[in-house]
């Protein structure tokens, strides 16, 4: 027999989609993962949820799954549980809460997924805070802007797009359409484009060389490889990435005046390498630093779990 309530958590981002079944207190019981389709058209996704609930649901970990909880890259209509549009996926206007409430028979929420994630620091994180601002470095930027202790959305529940605020104008096209986006400069995608634009201009440099190796284009984890292994290019994109979002942060506590900031994501598992120049920028662009507090730059407790127990926790409020 199980103890507690458990839910079903389901974090879906522009590189995966990950999956887990999570108790009241934030416990991860059982848990999967799948990389998103590079179609991710709301029949292919469908097809994937349904594939990834079925699964979890057997498991053992499963008995007495009470809800579903779906935190998801896009324009989420609150508390609809629709996604409009996603920048980094193909689906639009996806009915993702009809579909799995059909299909499973569970009760479902779908969120954000930076409004997930942060809600997961907010509630179980080792530091609670009642104001503080989640930033989701990953595929894209998400966040979770966290006010009084309630997960702020705005009246449509459309809010917190932070990473679509733009911070250089002249910058390089987002996903979105517009340019220099806090998410083009400032994420995994971002990593990516400067990793291939570094192996293009140094074809026998360490990135390129990782790249060859493993058979396939550079991408974001080349780039970590090759800082992790000491490479000065390498090192310098993760201070050009950092930089960025330290920008963003600057200017986000300007606005909210938040306790902390915490990074979570798939990028804060290379730890310092971000968040050190993230800090730098933070410090040297804050708005008064010697009259207003400047926030903390944390790693999130859950790191890039944060999505998928948050998204769990969620369905366990809701339901």
């Amino acid at each position: 027999m199980t103890n507690g309530r458990r839910a079903i958590g389901i974090d879906i981002g522009g590189t995966k989609v990950a999956g887990a079944i999570v108790g009241e207190d934030g416990t991860v019981h059982a848990e999967l993962r799948r990389n998103t389709p590079d179609t991710s058209d709301a029949n292919t996704m469908n097809d994937l949820l349904r594939d990834m609930v079925e699964h979890l649901c057997a498991d053992e970990a499963g008995e007495g799954v009470c809800a579903i909880g779906v935190g998801a890259a896009g324009t989420v209509v609150w508390p609809v549980g629709r996604i409009r549009w996603a920048p980094n996926n193909s689906y639009r206007d996806w009915d993702v809460r009809g579909f799995l409430e059909g299909a499973s028979g569970l009760p479902t929420v779908v969120d954000n997924d930076g409004n997930v994630a942060g809600l997961a620091e907010a509630r179980l994180g080792e530091t609670r805070y009642d104001d503080m601002l989640l930033l989701t470095v990953g595929t894209g930027v998400g966040a979770g802007i966290v006010l009084g202790g309630r997960i702020y959305r705005g009246p449509h529940g459309l809010g917190a797009e932070v990473g679509h605020m733009n911070v250089n104008p002249d910058g390089p096209q987002c996903g979105c359409g517009n340019y220099g986006c806090l998410e083009a400069l400032a994420s995994g995608t971002a990593l990516t484009r400067m990793g291939r634009s570094a192996a293009a201009g140094d074809p026998s440099g360490l990135i390129a060389t990782l790249a060859a190796e493993s058979g396939g284009e550079v991408g974001g984890e080349h780039v970590t490889r090759a800082a992790m292994a000491g490479d000065v290019t390498a090192q310098t994109l993760f201070q050009r990435l950092g930089r960025a979002l330290g920008i963003g942060i600057a200017s986000l506590n300007a606005i909210f005046e938040v306790e902390a900031v915490v990074i979570g994501g798939g990028l804060v598992d290379t730890g310092e390498l971000l968040l050190a120049p993230a800090r730098r920028a933070a410090h040297e662009f804050a708005y008064a630093p010697t009259a207003r507090p400047i926030p903390p730059v944390l790693p999130a407790a859950f790191r890039s779990d944060a999505g998928k127990i948050g998204a769990g926790l969620l369905a366990l409020e809701e339901s």
